[in-house]
């Protein structure tokens, strides 16, 4: 258990693309920091460089021709896009960086335990964690954005599919490992009236402590569930209308400045809010979320309820993909008839990229079966129980259009995007001061 916590707080480092910048490692062999690259005001270090590297070739990827001058390129590319974007006023509000901030940092937090383990091990705060990413984030934003922007309009015909494979060497053809299709239900159980009622009289003993004077933001601390605010005193920062759920809104904009509201119900539990500041649409709140548990009622219903699923599937009346559309509180996968999709939107598959439960409660079953419902956890970190549909497994083979449409049609997308960005490049680098480091020259990134 310690490992997989330690794997996720690595995950962690990773996902937010964390880079101790200016972080002298003389002690472990590595060279001082230093510049390497500038795009006017936006810098690359040596760091980021090595370290970016370094996961490029622990996970296995390649990148053509010289692999370190290809991530340099990547780099200065991201860099361009973040000081162009500048130039063309594309904005990231700063409450989108906060939300992205507090969505990410909750899913680690739900995987790896708690907030205190992150802390203890890195020896800072959630908050001070946030502080120091905002700007990583946002960049990453950024550039997300661009990007999106500039190959909007890319698109590729089947004929231009066909041609790529054909293009291809048959020696040179990748070779595919097992694939399977499987399909998911997900239901998150609904909670019942009494753990409802339980939870609204926690919230009611709160409000009424801060209607004698405590601390709002102290008792948010103590209390609140919400890992993103409950560090920050459920500060939630100022959005504009449209950001949070309609009942958390509608309740914002009834209520006066300082004011504390009754519990409120959204999707995410129960919520006493209290309004700091309102300007026009934009409003400046804090809040303390309370999530009741499921009773030992509430769960049967929904594993009942699954299971009554299950045979109606069997029965062949409807399939398990209506099924899923229909009933999945995965909004994700139910648009897809329930299927896991892979990175390049495939329905097949690769085994080695299924999630380690779904890949070991296949393994017990048959090709055609219903798996029984098992608890399982949503993106958000729910608590969810499945039923999972094992429709096909292929066997390893090498690619071919039959079986790999949707893989190879994503191998012309990106190629076809790569142009399309070298393009861009090529015409952006002349409106922004951009010097690399001597040393790489021989890379011919700006010519």
């Amino acid at each position: 258990m310690k490992y997989i916590k330690l794997t996720y707080l690595y995950f962690l480092i990773i996902i937010f693309s964390y880079s101790f910048k200016g972080i002298s490692q003389e002690s472990k062999g590595v060279v001082v920091d230093e510049i390497i690259g500038r795009v006017d005001d936006y810098i690359v270090l040596r760091s980021e460089l090595e370290s970016t590297y370094l996961d490029i070739l622990s996970r296995g990827e390649r990148i053509s021709g010289n692999t370190k001058c290809g991530v340099l390129k990547d780099l200065i590319t991201n860099k361009l896009l973040v000081a162009k974007a500048e130039i063309d006023s594309i904005l990231v509000e700063d409450n989108q960086v906060d939300q992205e901030l507090n969505s990410r940092m909750a899913l680690i937090i739900n995987q790896v335990g708690s907030e205190d383990e992150i802390e203890k091990y890195y020896n800072k705060t959630i908050a001070e964690f946030k502080k120091e990413l905002f700007d990583d984030i946002k960049e990453q934003l950024i550039v997300t954005k661009m990007r999106r922007e500039i190959l909007a309009d890319i698109a590729v015909s089947p004929e231009e599919v066909k041609d790529f494979y054909e293009s291809v060497p048959r020696d040179s053809l990748p070779y595919f490992s097992t694939q399977v299709k499987v399909s998911q239900i997900v239901k998150v159980p609904e909670v019942g009236k009494l753990q409802k009622d339980k939870v609204r009289g926690e919230l009611l003993e709160i409000r009424d402590k801060i209607i004698k004077g405590e601390s709002f933001e102290i008792l948010a601390t103590l209390y609140s569930q919400d890992p993103g605010s409950a560090q920050n005193g459920g500060n939630l920062g100022f959005v504009g209308r449209g950001m949070f759920q309609p009942e958390f809104e509608a309740a914002v904009f009834k209520l006066k400045e300082g004011e504390v509201s009754m519990p409120i119900e959204t999707e995410f539990g129960f919520h006493l809010i209290q309004l700091i500041e309102k300007r026009g649409n934009l409003f400046n709140s804090r809040h303390i979320l309370l999530q009741p548990d499921f009773s030992d009622s509430d769960i049967k219903k929904t594993k009942d309820f699954l299971d009554s699923l299950k045979g109606l599937a069997y029965s062949d009346s409807v399939t398990f993909e209506e099924l899923a559309r229909e009933y999945s509180d995965d909004k994700f996968t139910s648009s897809f008839g329930g299927y896991f999709t892979d990175a390049m939107g495939s329905e097949n598959v690769l085994v080695e990229e299924l999630d380690p439960v779904i890949f070991f409660t296949i393994d017990t079953m048959d090709v055609g079966q219903i798996s029984i419902p098992f608890e399982s956890r949503t993106d958000d970190g729910k608590i969810a129980y499945k039923l999972i549909f094992f429709k096909e497994k292929i066997p390893p083979h090498l690619g071919n259009l039959e079986e790999d449409y949707q893989r190879f049609r994503n191998f012309t997308l990106n190629r076809k995007q790569v142009v399309e960005l070298d393009e861009w490049f090529e015409k952006a680098r002349k409106e922004v001061f951009i010097n690399i480091d001597p040393e790489y020259n021989s890379c011919n990134i700006v010519n």
